[in-house]
């Protein structure tokens, strides 16, 4: 990098925190900071929601993946992803917009407490929000990784510097601020991916190797097929699977971005801008990465430096500083919706039953308090974040892949389903048992049943074992042990309906509401 790329980093995180600043105007109250008040477009919605699903992993952990196999990393990680947003838009969208516009809720987990009970609510919670600080950290440690390829600070003076500009603009600014920053951050990150995407076809060009000849190239030999490696049929049907409850809500950010649209309408419509953008921008960004083994030799054993070193290689100052700002936005965007999302369980889910004063925080409380709690999980995931290479972790896409996918499921199968009238029987006893059961599959999966396998248990069973334990206690118990009460199956049906007579029940944990949801027999549009 020289002062052309310095100059250009250094206004991007600029123009990031004066988001912030401006950000802080249109922030009253908790439900401004982390719903935006219900009126954020749909189209910014679309987009935020599109943004906040990537990070630098894409660029070190994917581009490794890309690097060593081909295309399978688009079959097997923004197809899946696709498809089960576009699925999640009809099936999941619409009621979650309804936990705010009808139960007037501020975190995705608030409606647990009358969905099921008050220990089903924090187990999901306590366990999410451990979860989030730990993927979050991977996700520091990735862009910190990069930052250390182009300038050679260290990992943890990367950490530090991509974390403090994060934790300025998303903590003044709220969700508000978080939305907007991704609005500015996909511009740049078309404008990177496009200029990466012309140096690689015009260096393969003066190497005489033709856009769709370089697939005859040895260096690319089998890189065309589809699913490859451990990533195989099962690892896409299961990766698939754990998609569509991660990327509708189950990781907690992107559900809040269904919950500032206005309407369970807009929230659709939000989700189906954000299932076209998966399908067709990815492709674009992992072009470069499947031609990186004929322009630049990989360095780490894994190929995960391979998209940096191509892009010091092609690109002039400038556009070098340019691109290294798209990897920012991409992780700044995917770790302050998350720091939100987290605050807002805090807040609302967990303080108000540890503290009996937090349970009396008026407007301006509450939001210092959403506040410092965006600023203590930020510190939170830096802390883990410098760990993520040690052998408790190994590495950033271990962390990612497995830890991230294979926790998901118990935590999500109870939160999304149970928004569901098919699954209206299961109950807290379901709940509460395909989580612990789902986490303990995990555990031993991957570790006394992985130690013990010659070759260990393959990648695709340690991810989608969980999920599937999860799945089928939550179902199969509440068949055999129905819980739904009247009171349940009412917020069910809130959140299953629009418009119609209301019958008044309290959903809120969270401290500083008093509003009641309503309950409807209207019929379901969604």
């Amino acid at each position: 990098m020289n002062g052309l790329d310095w100059a250009v980093l250094i206004g991007y995180f600029g123009v990031m925190v004066a988001i912030g600043v401006w950000s802080h105007k249109r922030v009253d109250n908790v439900s401004d900071f982390f719903t935006a008040g219900g009126k954020m477009p749909w189209w910014l919605s679309g987009i935020s929601h599109h943004m906040s699903g990537y990070s630098a992993v894409m660029f070190t952990g994917y581009a490794g993946i890309a690097y060593t196999y081909g295309v399978t990393s688009f079959i097997t990680w923004s197809f899946p992803i696709a498809l089960g947003i576009a699925i999640g838009s009809k099936l999941f969208a619409p009621r979650i917009n309804r936990l705010r516009s009808r139960l007037h809720v501020a975190s995705p987990l608030e409606y647990l407490k009358n969905r099921y009970d008050l220990p089903t609510q924090q187990a999901l919670a306590w366990s999410g929000m451990l979860l989030k600080i730990v993927d979050v950290g991977a996700k520091w440690a990735a862009i910190a990784t990069l930052l250390s390829v182009f300038t050679g600070v260290s990992l943890n003076q990367g950490i530090v510097i991509t974390g403090a500009i994060t934790a300025v603009y998303c903590t003044i600014g709220g969700l508000w601020a978080d939305a907007l920053t991704e609005l500015g951050q996909f511009v740049i990150q078309l404008l990177a991916g496009v200029s990466m995407f012309v140096a690689v076809v015009l260096k393969l060009s003066d190497q005489h190797i033709g856009f769709l000849g370089a697939w005859d190239e040895p260096a690319l030999h089998g890189h065309g097929k589809p699913l490859v490696g451990p990533y195989g049929t099962v690892f896409l049907l299961a990766f698939l699977f754990i998609k569509l409850f991660e990327y509708n809500g189950g990781m907690l950010n992107q559900a809040q971005r269904y919950m500032a649209t206005g309407s369970a309408h807009q929230a659709e419509r939000s989700a189906r801008l954000s299932a076209i953008l998966w399908l067709v921008w990815p492709v674009v960004l992992f072009f470069p990465m499947w031609m990186s083994p004929l322009l630049v030799h990989a360095q780490k054993p894994d190929g995960s430096d391979s998209y940096a070193l191509m892009t010091e290689q092609l690109l002039p100052h400038g556009l070098l500083g340019l691109v290294i700002v798209g990897f920012f936005s991409h992780t700044m965007a995917m770790c302050s919706s998350d720091a939100n999302a987290i605050a807002a369980v805090f807040t609302r889910d967990v303080a108000p039953v540890l503290s009996a004063r937090a349970r009396g925080w008026g407007e301006r409380s509450g939001l210092v308090a959403a506040r410092v709690t965006t600023v203590v999980f930020l510190a939170l995931s830096m802390a883990v974040a410098t760990q993520v290479n040690s052998p408790a972790f190994k590495d950033i896409i271990t962390v990612v892949i497995k830890w991230v996918a294979g926790l998901m499921g118990p935590i999500a199968i109870p939160m999304m389903l149970g928004l569901l009238r098919a699954f209206r029987r299961s109950g807290p006893t379901a709940a509460l048992t395909s989580w612990a059961a789902g986490l303990l599959a995990f555990w031993l999966v991957n570790y006394p049943v992985n130690w013990s396998v010659d070759g260990g248990v393959p990648l695709q069973y340690q991810v989608s074992v969980p999920l599937a334990v999860s799945l089928v206690l939550y179902v199969l118990i509440g068949y055999l042990k129905p819980e739904d009460t009247p009171e349940r199956l009412a917020v069910i049906e809130t959140v299953n309906t629009d418009g119609g007579a209301a019958l008044a029940v309290p959903v809120s944990s969270g401290a500083g509401d008093d509003a009641a949801a309503a309950t409807s027999s209207g019929g379901d549009v969604s």
